[in-house]
């Protein structure tokens, strides 16, 4: 069992959780996710972390309870325990080497980036950090993104808040004004992620993406994480899931999450049939 050590509402919506992990805290770095289970019969869910502390042992992780799993997750308090925080998993995020980077998320894809800014700031990369939210009473993490970025820039659809417009209007501002990017990782919904490539195709800056298919167990085994990457079947959970953003099949990830849309907006209990439910 592992002890939640705090836990905070973000937004209507949106839940951070300190966990007491010392296994996962002393060997995760920024990019890698874990499978989380309420308890014994719960559906397994990958989450990416947010942060860690290897001294205090404690993994951090923000998800938005929109599903029957994710809300019974929330429901649970500081001092109580959850069943399972099995990682880290997948690959760490290749962040050496890079010198002027431009992170960019998307709603909830922003607690993902901010190991990331976090990581490359602390070692000496400057740092422009684009957050964008549909609004100003969905925006979060905004004092930690300022002190991971070396410039935080929070955009808002409505223009209820920061820069009105999406990230992509930023982003081709930067370029176009002559900030020399050598990274761009982009991380939140597929169709944000796909408008960034196109934009860092044309100009031929190299971009990470963070991948987010249907996933089941986080080892590869099943095979429902699959993804087209440079015309090769690729599992996200194992060989992801950061990949180079130039060679995502987009168009067959976007149909792909989609496919269980309408089972995903019922929150009823799922029984697997793994554990003989019928």
């Amino acid at each position: 069992m592992f002890k939640i050590l705090d836990k905070k509402q973000l937004n209507d919506s949106t839940f951070s959780m300190t966990i007491d992990a010392p296994l996962v805290a002393q060997n995760i770095m920024p990019g890698q996710f874990v499978m989380v289970m309420t308890d014994e019969n719960s559906e397994r869910i990958p989450l990416t972390i947010a942060d860690f502390d290897k001294t205090a042992g404690s993994v951090t992780i923000i998800f938005q309870a929109i599903g029957g799993s994710t809300i019974k997750l929330a429901s649970k308090n500081a001092g109580e325990e959850i069943a399972h925080f099995a990682g880290p998993l997948g690959m760490p995020t290749e962040l050496e080497n890079i010198s002027n980077a431009c992170v960019i998320g998307g709603g909830v894809g922003c607690a993902i980036a901010l190991p990331q800014a976090k990581w490359l700031k602390n070692h000496g990369a400057n740092v422009d950090l684009v957050a964008g939210f549909r609004n100003k009473d969905i925006v979060i993490l905004e004092d930690e993104m300022k002190a991971a970025a070396t410039e935080l820039t929070i955009c808002t659809d409505d223009g209820s808040y920061g820069v009105k417009g999406f990230v992509t209007g930023v982003l081709k501002d930067n370029i176009t004004s002559g900030k020399n990017y050598d990274c761009v990782i982009a991380i939140g919904p597929v169709p944000m992620m796909k408008a960034v490539c196109d934009i860092t195709k044309e100009f031929d800056i190299r971009t990470i993406v963070s991948l987010n298919p249907i996933m089941i167990d986080g080892t590869g085994m099943c095979g429902g994480c699959r993804v087209n990457v440079d015309g090769k079947v690729k599992f996200a959970c194992v060989d992801g899931p950061d990949f180079d953003g130039h060679k995502v099949d987009f168009k067959e990830l976007m149909i792909r999450n989609s496919m269980y849309r309408n089972q995903e907006k019922e929150h009823k209990e799922h029984i697997c049939r793994m554990y003989g439910g019928k």
